[in-house]
Order: C-alpha cells, then sequence, then structure tokens
C-alpha cells in the first residue's frame, strides 16, 4: 500500500510537471517548475521555493550526506543505527528526483544521466539498509557519491567533491 501511494505520489508529480510545462505553458522550454516569488504566484501544484542550485545543494543535500557520512563509518549494531541509513538514503534518493524539475541550459542529457544515477544508487543503498547489509550499503553509497562527484565535476569545476 505505501508502495502504491508513493508512486501515486510521484505520478502527480511528474503529471503536473508536465502540464506547467506543456504545448500551452507560456513557461520556457526545460523549465517544469516555476521559481517566482511567492507573491506572484498564482498556480498550484509543485514550485520551486529556492533557484539557487547551490543554496538547494547546501541546505537539501548537504546536510542529509553529512549525517549519512557518520552514519556509514562503521557498520551500525543496532536497528536505530540503520534507520539513521535508511532515513538519509531515502532522503537522498528521493531528492534527486528533484534535480530533474532543475535542468541546466546545457548538458542536460547528462545532468539527468547524474540525477538518475545517483537516485538509482541512494535507492539501492536504502534497499541494503533495509535488509541490514552493510557490504551492499557501503558498495551502494560508494557509487552514489562517485556518481553525485561526477556531476559536480562536470557542472561544478570540480568543486564540493564528496568523500566516503
Amino acid at each position: 500500500m505505501k508502495t502504491s501511494a508513493s508512486l501515486l505520489v510521484l505520478a502527480g508529480f511528474f503529471v503536473s510537471a508536465v502540464c506547467l510545462n506543456g504545448p500551452f505553458s507560456d513557461r520556457p522550454a526545460g523549465s517544469i517548475l516555476s521559481a517566482a516569488p511567492l507573491s506572484a504566484r498564482t498556480a498550484e501544484g509543485p514550485e520551486i521555493v529556492e533557484d539557487s542550485m547551490h543554496e538547494f545543494m547546501e541546505y537539501v543535500f548537504q546536510p542529509t550526506y553529512r549525517r549519512l557520512k557518520v552514519s556509514m563509518a562503521g557498520e551500525p549494531n543496532d536497528s536505530k543505527g540503520w534507520k539513521a541509513v535508511k532515513s538519509d538514503s531515502l532522503i537522498l534518493a528521493e531528492s534527486c528526483n528533484l534535480l530533474f524539475a532543475r535542468l541546466p541550459e546545457e548538458n542536460t542529457d547528462d545532468w539527468v544521466h547524474h540525477a538518475t544515477a545517483s537516485r538509482v544508487d541512494g535507492a539501492a543503498l536504502y534497499q541494503a539498509a533495509r535488509a541490514k547489509d552493510f557490504v551492499k550499503a557501503t558498495s551502494a553509497y560508494k557509487s552514489m557519491l562517485n556518481n553525485c562527484n561526477a556531476c559536480h565535476r562536470q557542472f561544478e569545476n570540480g568543486k564540493h567533491i564528496l568523500e566516503p
């Protein structure tokens, strides 16, 4: 039931995004969500709150990554430790879906590739944490960071490289 509800929410997000960016939209191509100030908005549905990618990464991804780095420093020895890994890996994986609404003007195919790969590895990390499999969790964690770093190398000139 939870999976169906999650898929329904995601489907709703993408349907809204398509409607907001469809052929009758006055939004620029590639712009899925509005970054207009709240006072100027009239449309209902998903909208970007912070249009600065730096701010978005710093306040959505960075704190979660920092917590996960601590949690993954060694194998969790109890349910509380595994819950922390599950929580942060799920937050990171799902947050990667938000990257699809923030396409750059150039190299969008590369951006989508990096976002997809990071989401897939974040999901694998989440599944490994659910199974309490530290070997698989460590592999997925490192792979996710490698994908994040590949994106940072390309789009941030090598700044903000993440360490496991």
